[in-house]
């Protein structure tokens, strides 16, 4: 069986935990009535999440770059495409979701510091008309990603658990 590199596998698990984190943070501030201390402290934690996680598949995507995967597991063609449809899905993800929440987040007029130290340049300026669009294009893609990282964990424990196949133990640490 020919496995992920160490750092694959680091950058994939890591990243896929702070996807929950900042999803699940999302989820809880949003339902937060009016604007609290709490709320405001969970912004900054899911921006700083969303940060981290655009900076981590910068460097995965990189890594994929000069470190080919190991060639696809046996399995039928159209499995294959499929997966391969969903990876480049998102890896797209990975870059919008946090790009639409920066600029939604600049588009409301609340800069983005991260780790309430290094602020982010502000390449637009307030803007109410714009704020609600980026909103929903943030929701949009946010359910989009959410929805592909459920497609591709249920297709790795199909493959381990019903086709006990190696796809899931080429990625497992």
């Amino acid at each position: 069986m020919q496995r992920y590199t160490k750092t694959a596998i680091s950058l994939h698990w890591l990243i896929a935990l702070l996807i929950v984190a900042a999803f699940g943070l999302g989820l809880v501030m949003t339902d937060i009535p009016g604007i609290t201390p709490t709320k405001l402290k969970y912004y900054s934690w899911h921006k700083w999440l969303g940060v981290t996680v655009f900076a981590l598949a910068c460097a995965r995507l990189l890594w994929r770059r000069l470190n080919a995967p190991p060639p696809p597991a046996t399995m039928p063609a159209w499995q294959v495409k499929a997966a391969d449809a969903v990876h480049v899905l998102l890896y797209i993800l990975l870059f919008a979701v946090p790009l639409s929440g920066y600029f939604y987040s600049l588009a409301a007029g609340v800069p983005v510091v991260y780790l309430g130290v290094l602020p982010l340049p502000v390449l637009i300026g307030p803007d109410p008309e714009l704020k609600p669009i980026l909103k929903t294009v943030h929701y949009v893609l946010t359910m989009t990603l959410a929805a592909g990282v459920l497609a591709h964990a249920g297709a790795a424990l199909k493959h381990h658990f019903i086709d006990r196949d190696d796809v899931l133990k080429r990625m497992l640490p």
